[in-house]
């Protein structure tokens, strides 16, 4: 929804603001911040303290948060919020089959994300070693800027969404190679399209290299993004490229079709 449009309904009587405040509490604990007090909870959604002990207390009354010396956690509660979605919304669960088949032959990891805001997150994931030093799993989030699925879901934006992420990304150097200048990134993602496909080397994490190919729906709109993560010490770019790129390609080709006739099948 864009900004406008919630500003709108915002103002309607439909617009339940308690709602929101709710989902800013939930959201404010991350792996950076796993146990928050009152007052970290206010500094970090902008609301009153008052407000914020409000509803941390009852989301431990509900049995999504418990406290000890006030300081308060989130309860495995809470993973009911995001499995109602997967349980909800089965798509993806018909790629793993695809994605299984891809690492088999390939040995190497591989993910699907959608564009959330400012960052990617992951809903499905296929892993063999972990090459990463950050956890990445279902849930995971990620800076689109810096991640091949971020640059394959950014370069087939609407220009107006597409200046209003650059607009409101503080861009953050995570190594050497990180892309953090707008209009080079903006030529990247203009070659992206041209190529449907995107790679990044080492933008995210020293030794991490990955590519990813667009997943389409059945009007051929770009709804997520499919990539495959290595070691650059173990896979070359023109390994990747030449040997990794066509099967994960093919692979995408077959996810993008087998979601397409199950989402269609739901309105027959």
């Amino acid at each position: 929804m864009s900004i406008e449009k919630l500003d709108n309904f915002k103002q309607s009587g439909d617009y339940i603001q308690s709602l929101e405040r709710g989902l800013q509490v939930v959201q404010a604990f991350s792996q950076e911040n796993q146990a928050l007090t009152i007052s970290d909870v206010s500094k970090l959604t902008g609301l009153s303290r008052p407000t914020a002990r409000r509803i941390l207390l009852t989301l431990e009354h509900l049995g999504f948060a418990e406290s000890n010396n006030s300081v308060f956690t989130l309860t495995a509660r809470t993973l009911s919020l995001g499995y109602a979605y997967l349980s909800s919304n089965n798509s993806w669960s018909i790629a793993h089959s695809f994605m299984r088949d891809f690492v088999n032959q390939t040995g190497e990891s591989c993910s699907i994300s959608i564009l959330d805001g400012t960052d990617i997150i992951y809903v499905a994931r296929v892993s063999t070693k972990r090459i990463m030093s950050i956890n990445l799993d279902v849930g995971s989030r990620l800076p689109a800027y810096a991640t091949s699925m971020g640059h394959v879901l950014l370069a087939y934006l609407p220009q107006e969404k597409l200046e209003k992420y650059l607009d409101s990304m503080d861009f953050e150097k995570f190594t050497d190679k990180t892309i953090v200048d707008k209009e080079q990134l903006l030529t990247i993602l203009e070659d992206v399209r041209k190529q449907s496909w995107g790679g990044v080397d080492q933008q995210l994490e020293e030794g991490l290299r990955s590519i990813a190919v667009p997943l389409r729906d059945g009007t051929g709109k770009v709804f997520a993004a499919f990539n495959c993560s290595v070691h650059a010490g173990r896979v070359s770019k023109e390994v990747l490229r030449d040997e990794f790129l066509p099967l994960l390609q093919e692979t995408g080709e077959k996810i993008s079709q087998a979601m397409a006739i199950t989402n269609s099948s739901r309105y027959v």
